[in-house]
């Protein structure tokens, strides 16, 4: 099957999966599973489960991927992402990475459909002395933290990706670390999703949830409901928003906005291979000849838009260490919003029977889906999170501060 996308340089910020894989369909009377939030968590849920036998239908406010999903780099970094604060979210990181191969494997054999899963690793460059330095605490948490991750020269850098700035100082190697194309992977989801059985309504939002005996029994979407044996609420940054919980069981989840850009890279400007990061921005090529640079990060709220002077943090960021950006056609803008929990790691739980949460993935959503996928399957078929997944309930923001010593 062959896609087609759409790749203007949009104002308005927007990604789509091609046209007719997300089709829109009517909201059932009942499902054994109701899914709030059609992303890429909601959908990888939504698969999941329907290939375990369940009766799935998912809920989507807007369009398919709409929020974060179609706006995200694919990074399955959890070596550069690794930074001070982040130990405990590592083994659940690390998992997800393992898990990866396999879930690649079956969305692809299912659907027909290529995500362009690229091995190619990761490296953190520098410039100057001040970022050197910080790199090199990077480098050591890294390494303490038991990650392959390896210390270049400048010139050891420059022969792994030429078209890099002689003043790139420094770099740190991180073999491991992979990325998916968002676009594709949610077209294969959304696929998937169809050949299973899953039913996808899009442009519905979500008013209600319907209670019975302390028990989540179903949902409401304006004048329709749906009753179901399990609510997953799966809506990203919307998680937090006000009026579907109530207040005991609100989600410390906000959205962060992030803005990003496409350049399309062609044999007289080169590209990359694979992906670079700086302090300002990092950089992932496709195997399609887009160079994606990423993402600004703006705790303003659903603010929509791009601006200018985000696009030029990018641009500047990018042709700091990349001069060959000059030459590149700027093929498209958009912004998303991060679903970002207090810690900025996921929360995954029951929060009242019939009802499970999976959302909050900060900016490493697309690394998680597959260990959440199974983490809210299993809560979902069998009532308890696996082992891995525990530190991640959303009891970990009850916890009393720890009492300062008096003076």
């Amino acid at each position: 099957m062959t896609l087609a996308y759409d790749r203007p340089v949009s104002p308005i910020g927007r990604r789509r999966i091609p046209a007719g894989l997300a089709a829109q369909e009517t909201l059932p009377a009942r499902a054994d599973v109701a899914i709030v939030g059609g992303g890429l968590i909601g959908l990888s849920i939504a698969w999941r489960l329907a290939r375990a036998g369940r009766a799935v239908v998912v809920v989507e406010r807007d369009t398919i991927g709409a929020g974060a999903s179609l706006a995200a780099t694919g990074m399955l970094a959890p070596a550069a992402e690794h930074e001070p604060g982040s130990d405990p979210l590592l083994p659940l990181a690390l998992e997800s990475l393992r898990l990866w191969p396999a879930f690649r494997d079956a969305l692809e054999a299912e659907t027909g459909l290529p995500i362009d899963y690229r091995p190619d690793g990761t490296v953190v460059v520098a410039i100057g002395r001040d970022e050197v330095e910080r790199l090199r605490f990077r480098y050591d948490l890294q390494r303490r933290s038991g990650l392959d991750a390896q210390w270049l020269p400048g010139t050891e850098v420059r022969r792994l990706e030429p078209g890099l700035r002689p003043s790139v100082t420094a770099g740190v190697h991180c073999p491991l670390d992979h990325q998916v194309d968002p676009r594709l992977v949610m077209a294969a989801l959304a696929e998937a999703c169809r050949r299973a059985g899953v039913i996808l309504v899009e442009r519905t939002a979500v008013t209600g949830l319907d209670w019975s005996g302390g028990a989540v029994t179903g949902l409401r979407a304006g004048d329709q409901g749906v009753a179901a044996g399990t609510v997953v609420l799966a809506s990203g940054a919307w998680s937090g928003e006000g009026g579907l919980l109530p207040e005991s069981l609100a989600l410390p989840v906000r959205p962060l906005k992030g803005q990003s850009l496409a350049l399309r890279t062609n044999a007289r400007t080169g590209t990359l291979s694979r992906m670079i990061w700086t302090e300002q921005v990092h950089m992932a090529p496709k195997s399609d000849g887009q160079l994606i640079v990423g993402a600004t990060v703006e705790d303003c709220g659903f603010r929509p838009g791009v601006t200018a002077g985000g696009l030029y943090a990018l641009l500047e960021g990018a042709r700091r260490v990349l001069p060959g950006i000059e030459e590149m056609e700027v093929e498209a803008v958009w912004s998303g919003y991060r679903p970002t929990s207090d810690d900025d790691a996921p929360i995954i739980d029951t929060l009242a029977p019939g009802l499970v949460a999976g959302t909050g993935h900060h900016r490493n959503g697309y690394l998680l889906a597959p260990v959440t996928a199974d983490a809210v399957a299993e809560l979902v078929t069998r009532g308890a999170l696996p082992e891995i997944a525990k530190p991640f309930t959303r009891a970990r923001f009850d916890q009393p501060e720890p009492r300062r010593a008096s003076a």
